[in-house]
């Protein structure tokens, strides 16, 4: 049947933001006399930040300190600490040549989406780019696709599909009425994702065009 619409996650999903995420976690955590090796901070990969240094019981009266130590690192240097996964380049211009909305629904900052994806040329693809606010509590992943679902103006949910490698991308998506795609690229495990409720999973983006495009 195909769909109109695709809604995709950014990290895990679009780019590899490894480096710039766990470096910037084990920055953030040093004020708290922590110190961790960034291989064992990937799980700060997709899910809001405050989620993540909950892990490390920060005190709710110091976690927009912690959040502020994040982004002391990776505002100037971490976002760039980042890199497309090979070929997505050419699946969204194959799902876009082929008449599919794009949109980004994302629960990183809004302007740091932005910058990502206009550094790596991918923004173009896109019809809407929907992130969280800089204060992420404010806005979990439900509430972000329900927020890209109301812009692009999606009256049949069953035309629209969401794209993520985390349970949070397959539980935002349910919680709006979508069906999701979880690819295996990322930073989730297939019975994360399984878990989850994701109707498919994916492991190349060759699998993910016949899903979306069949």
């Amino acid at each position: 049947m195909g769909f109109d619409y695709a809604l995709f996650d950014l990290d895990g999903t679009l780019t590899d933001p490894k480096e710039g995420i766990t470096n910037s976690a084990a920055h953030a955590l040093r004020p708290f006399g922590i110190e961790a090796d960034p291989e064992e901070l990937t799980f700060f990969i997709g899910p809001p930040l405050y989620e993540s240094f909950e892990r490390f019981d920060i005190p709710e009266d110091r976690m927009e300190e912690a959040i502020a130590s994040f982004r002391e690192y990776f505002e100037p240097r971490g976002w760039l600490e980042n890199v497309p996964y090979p070929g997505i380049g050419g699946t969204l211009e194959r799902l876009q040549s082929a008449g599919l909305r794009l949109i980004l629904a994302t629960s990183k900052p809004e302007k740091f989406a932005l910058r990502i994806m206009e550094r790596f040329d991918l923004a173009k693809y896109f019809t809407l780019i929907c992130g969280a606010p800089m204060d992420e509590r404010k806005a979990g992943k439900a509430a972000i696709v329900a927020r890209a679902i109301r812009e692009a103006g999606i009256a049949d949910k069953s035309r629209a599909i969401m794209v993520g490698d985390r349970r949070h991308d397959v539980e935002g998506a349910t919680a709006n009425g979508l069906d999701t795609v979880g690819v295996l690229w990322g930073y989730g495990s297939k019975e994360e994702l399984t878990s989850a409720g994701a109707k498919y999973i994916v492991s190349d983006l060759g699998e993910l065009e016949k899903i979306v495009l069949s």
